[in-house]
């Protein structure tokens, strides 16, 4: 059969999601995150465990974390209990606490950094005056994950911001107060990021006695 020269033929271009696991990521479980401390201990990553205290401490996105300065988080010469960064999305100011584990990690990592109160805490080592990269991060992400035996495809650098968040949530049913904690300009929108669904919220509601 002939076609006329005005007619153009389409191909089929492939899906850009083929093949992939698409939608929210998971969030940690805490044995989990005891997984990947041990993991990096063992291989003496101090940057990489300072890293993911930081990251589940903060409940930052990644390109809040990989642009925060030693400023932020050190005073006199110590860890801060209570930091403030100004997000880069919302332009909305969050706190939030450091615990113990991500204080003792972030000391040992800084000690062997050095730096100034205005360098950044997790240098590039391409660009010596720069910042590790979103990408890098999430590199180091995929590698922390499968390294416990997780499917990488399931799992990324909002999982670890959403992780102290989830477990706050199933802990306590206070959605206010972890739409605080993650800077959420909207309540709907914390609603959506921890994925919370009617069954959720039943098997919640059944569990809370009054």
């Amino acid at each position: 059969m002939e076609t006329s020269g005005n007619e153009t033929t389409t191909t089929k271009r492939p899906v850009w999601n083929a093949g992939r696991t698409v939608g929210a990521k998971r969030a940690l479980k805490p044995k989990q995150i005891w997984q990947i401390r041990f993991y990096l201990n063992e291989r003496r990553r101090l940057r990489d465990r300072a890293l993911f205290d930081l990251a589940i401490d903060s409940k930052l996105r990644g390109c809040d974390l990989v642009r925060m300065k030693i400023g932020d988080i050190v005073s006199g010469g110590q860890i801060r209990t209570c930091a403030l960064v100004m997000q880069q999305k919302t332009r909305r100011p969050v706190q939030f606490k450091l615990l113990t584990d991500a204080q003792t990690s972030l000391l040992a990592w800084l000690e062997r950094r050095g730096g100034s109160v205005d360098d950044y805490v997790f240098p590039s080592r391409v660009d010596r005056n720069g910042h590790l990269s979103t990408r890098q991060y999430a590199r180091l992400v995929d590698e922390w994950v499968s390294g416990i035996g997780l499917m990488r495809s399931e799992y990324g650098t909002h999982s670890l911001r959403r992780t102290k968040a989830s477990i706050i949530y199933r802990a306590t049913g206070n959605l206010r107060a972890v739409q605080i904690l993650l800077g959420h300009s909207k309540i709907e929108h914390t609603v959506r990021y921890l994925g919370i669904d009617v069954e959720g919220a039943l098997t919640l509601a059944e569990s809370t006695e009054i």
